[in-house]
């Protein structure tokens, strides 16, 4: 049983879409590990879940109307805002996050989200091209900025037939998350001053990157010989998630695009699996736009040019196996030479001459800064804990550096988006 949710008062919001059904589950899910939770129906869920069901999972009758004549002398909204630890909307349609980012109290949900001083907390759910429409990105930004967390969306098969970003995460990853995301708080909750951002609520000092969209790449890529072979890389992913977890500690929303590893996804961080550079790539492009890219996987530069689909035998005459192998994409420049580019960062693993091959990549790739190391170092690099770095971008006259010593992953990371943040402010 998860210890950062036991006891804690979970007001569950219910919104007008088919991922309504899901949130059943999740219900259960918050009751099993020790949570109260009490439901709160928009008019518009009724159509997929009833209160009959959410108050046999819950035990707790389920809130539908705003002036409710049953609620605490009517006022059931100002009792629920208050009662609430945490305020979790699932699904979130994209008509509710318009509404609650230009502060509408039209229903019992959007109002008493607007009285509380809980942690609020909302999975998106909707189809891929609402998803990503300019509308619904900037309410996402300006919720984010508000103070709220977004769990996803995830990507991939949706019930009106697209594919694509959009779909509501499934409730056994929300209640993971929520758990991670409730763990991380370094304090309790606290009550402020009505006339202060949410974003004053949050026990994280530093919140410089709420609002900002992030995209990361991690680990490695596979490149398909066969069906049992393939080509790769040493790259465990951990540079790359560390960086996850802490811009969106810090308020970003974060999308990591990740290679196969064996890592946890972080707290509040939307993560699209994939194989191959091709894939990477497409799972990328359809994140974008953003504020800012960090290129942190270890791309495979070339592939097979012909995968072959059954096992590659060896022969009886001992003869060798010629592989003719074809570039991949080059996924950071690509992401460099958009026109509505982001703040970008590449990172480059070197064997030898660092800060030249470093200086270079910087500039044909048109980066905005790169991240260097030394895999040969003892203690660092590839499937190690630690790292040690040295920071290169543009300067007036020169390429300008800044060395950073052998220390962990995570502190690395911090230091990183500390870099990061200043020149996205």
């Amino acid at each position: 049983m998860s210890t950062s949710l036991f006891g804690k008062r979970v007001l569950l919001g219910i919104s007008a879409g088919i991922a309504a059904y899901k949130s059943a589950h999740l219900a259960r899910l918050l009751k099993k590990t020790g949570c109260e939770v009490r439901v709160v129906l928009t008019e518009g869920a009724q159509a997929f879940i009833t209160p009959l069901t959410l108050q046999a999972l819950t035990g707790e009758p389920v809130r539908t109307s705003l002036l409710d004549p049953e609620a605490e002398a009517g006022m059931g909204h100002i009792e629920l805002a208050k009662w609430a630890d945490v305020v979790l909307i699932a699904p979130a349609t994209a008509d509710l996050m318009a509404r609650l980012a230009h502060g509408h109290a039209d229903d019992l949900l959007t109002t008493l989200c607007l009285a509380t001083e809980a942690r609020c907390i909302m999975a998106p759910a909707m189809n891929q091209a609402m998803w990503r429409h300019p509308a619904t990105l900037a309410n996402a930004e300006r919720l984010e900025s508000f103070g709220w967390t977004l769990l996803g969306p995830d990507a991939g098969d949706q019930a009106c037939g697209d594919v694509g970003p959009g779909r509501m995460l499934e409730p056994e990853d929300i209640h993971a998350r929520l758990a991670a995301t409730l763990a991380s708080l370094s304090k309790p909750l606290s009550h402020v001053d009505r006339g202060r951002s949410s974003v004053a609520r949050e026990s994280i000092d530093n919140r410089d990157l709420a609002g900002k969209r992030v995209v990361i790449t991690a680990g490695p890529t596979r490149e398909a010989l066969d069906p049992v072979r393939y080509l790769s890389n040493h790259s465990s992913g951990k540079m790359g998630y560390a960086l996850a977890a802490a811009c969106a500690a810090r308020g970003a929303r974060v999308t990591l695009v990740s290679g196969p590893v064996s890592l946890e996804t972080p707290a509040a961080v939307e993560r699209i699996d994939v194989v191959s550079a091709e894939e990477m790539l497409d799972a990328v492009e359809s994140a974008l736009p953003c504020d800012c890219f960090i290129g942190c996987a270890a791309v495979a530069d070339y592939r097979s040019a012909e995968v072959s689909p059954q096992k590659l035998k060896k022969g009886n005459d001992d003869a060798d196996l010629t592989l003719r192998l074809t570039r991949n994409p080059d996924i950071v420049a690509t992401v460099a030479a958009r026109a509505d580019r982001p703040f970008t960062v590449g990172f480059a693993a070197e064997t030898q001459s660092l800060e030249a091959h470093a200086a270079d990549k910087l500039a044909r790739k048109r980066l905005d800064m790169i991240v260097a190391n030394d895999v040969t170092l003892a203690g660092a690099g590839f499937g190690s804990d630690d790292n040690a770095v040295t920071l290169f971008w543009p300067g007036e006259a020169a390429t300008q550096r800044e060395s950073l010593s052998l220390q962990s992953k995570q502190a690395l990371a911090e230091i990183l988006v500390d870099r990061i943040a200043a020149r996205l402010a």
